[in-house]
């Protein structure tokens, strides 16, 4: 049976002591604070409380925390439910309130992405329900499953934020109620009469190398922007896509320290909190992108591989941005709406071009693109060898960007392409050079000789060949090749600029 007493524990700054009620069971102590101060000129030596208001309203409150306590069968209850009993137990617990805690709990933890779709959730079911207080007696089976109808017709959410809702209501549950000691804050459990419906299936949307061919060489729409939007969509797509198929948030997040020689190393963020090997991956660098991952370096001081937390505040803003300037360059080739890309197809266009035109596995395909597997538990004791996936990414860009091929059957040609080094991809005029200029993966100019002194001849000689329908702002990629060392680097120029 608990005891109870009013106390004092500590002094204030200004001389006055908050009143608190010991509570006392099973040799366990605890204490409920009251709203009551007294000064030292109101205990007696031993402690006692003297002002006979405030030891008035204690023994009130010790009455009536005696005839709750009466009510229930708390004689093994430990002593902290005993407290939570008496000090909230005639409170209704808010579900909006405890709704927040637990998203500030999950970004703490840094489950940032979850805690954006949780906090969604709650806020449409607050706006469902017209306040910002919803109690968790108001959660009955039957206006769950009107919100729920009020989901219908979106395609992902009618499933996502009931299963985020289920998982804070039964997270409450599992604090707020303890069935070992009879201790039941939460009387309602309206999940079992509530059938979450499942997300509509996303429609597959990869692109074919053809029409991801037309895409990168298609001209750039006019823009006043120094920055435009249509030069980052393309850019950061050929990031995606070279990179085997990067999310937006993990090149925005990239730090200095990820970028490892010709490697970039990192934990993808979607997934990193759930898998035993923390979701790290590291791909190497292909010639194709170094240039643009020059053009988009941070300054040396800056902790960020990359400089668009400069311009966007979030991932989610600049993910945002690149699909704006993606569907703008859909919209200047005629794409229909419905049909124009986002940035997620080229994740999708390098998985569905490495399985069917590049002859790889199922396996080999989500090693390269770090999913989640049946194996995360033992790549989280051993160190991989990634190498795999670098030489499946290398195929995939060979395919796409380095050949005209429609077939879906057969390897890509060339993999020995190899990075030049920090110091720029030299030439000297005894070397023998052959190089090839390509346009949306067709070969339109070859120059194999010597005499050539840097790249930027190489270059010349190849566009005096080029044909002149190549429309402006068009961008052909150069492919120059040192035969004497077997050393190879691929470089990108734009008619009107670059040539």
């Amino acid at each position: 049976m608990a005891t109870f007493k009013a106390i004092v524990r500590s002094v204030r700054k200004e001389g006055f002591m908050p009143v608190f009620i010991r509570v006392t069971q099973n040799r366990q102590t605890g204490y409920i604070k009251t709203d009551k101060m007294v000064s030292r000129k109101n205990l007696s030596k031993s402690g006692e409380v003297l002002d006979p208001f405030v030891a008035s309203y204690c023994a009130e409150l010790i009455l009536e925390y005696n005839d709750r306590l009466n009510r229930e069968d708390a004689k093994n209850w430990p002593v902290k439910e005993v407290v939570r009993f008496l000090a909230e137990g005639n409170k209704e617990l808010c579900f909006s309130d405890y709704a927040r805690l637990y998203k500030e709990k999950m970004m703490d933890n840094g489950q940032l992405r979850n805690a954006k779709n949780y906090e969604m959730a709650y806020n449409h079911l607050e706006r469902f329900a017209g306040t910002t207080k919803i109690m968790f007696c108001h959660l009955t089976s039957a206006y769950i499953n009107r919100w729920i109808d009020s989901l219908s017709n979106t395609r992902r959410a009618k499933e996502l934020y009931p299963v985020c809702i289920r998982q804070i209501f039964r997270a409450a549950v599992k604090e707020y109620n303890d069935y070992d000691a009879g201790v039941v804050r939460i009387k309602t459990n309206p999940w079992g009469k509530v059938k979450i419906p499942q997300a509509d299936r996303s429609n597959k949307i990869a692109i074919s190398p053809e029409e991801c061919r037309k895409f990168f060489t298609s001209p750039l729409p006019d823009s006043k922007m120094n920055e435009p939007l249509a030069e980052l969509g393309r850019d950061v797509a050929m990031l995606v896509l070279c990179l085997a198929g990067i999310n937006t948030v993990d090149l925005y997040n990239l730090k200095k320290g990820d970028l490892r020689g010709d490697r970039i190393c990192y934990e993808r963020a979607k997934t990193r909190k759930s898998r035993n090997d923390d979701a790290y991956i590291e791909m190497r660098i292909e010639p194709i992108i170094e240039p643009l991952i020059e053009k988009y370096l941070a300054e040396d001081e800056d902790p960020f591989l990359f400089r668009f937390h400069k311009r966007y505040s979030s991932s989610d803003s600049f993910n945002a941005n690149v699909n704006s300037g993606i569907k703008i360059i859909c919209e200047s080739m005629g794409i229909p709406p419905e049909e124009r890309y986002c940035v997620y197809t080229f994740r999708h266009t390098w998985g569905t071009v490495a399985q069917n035109d590049c002859e790889a596995t199922i396996s080999e395909v989500g090693f390269a693109m770090n999913h989640s597997h049946g194996s995360s538990v033992t790549l989280g004791y051993i160190k991989p060898d990634f190498s795999p996936a670098w030489k499946l990414n290398s195929k995939v860009i060979d395919f796409i960007f380095f050949s005209n091929k429609k077939s879906k059957q057969g390897e890509a040609k060339d993999l020995n392409v190899k990075t030049a080094d920090e110091k720029g991809f030299r030439l000297s005029p005894k070397a023998l050079i052959y190089g090839r200029a390509y346009f949306r993966g067709e070969i339109l100019a070859e120059v194999t000789d010597i005499g050539f002194n840097n790249v930027e001849g190489v270059i010349s000689a190849l566009v005096n060949k080029l044909p002149e329908t190549i429309p402006e702002r068009c961008a052909v990629h150069f492919r120059i090749k040192n035969v004497d060392d077997g050393r190879e680097a691929v470089y990108e120029r734009t008619k009107g600029k670059g040539f």
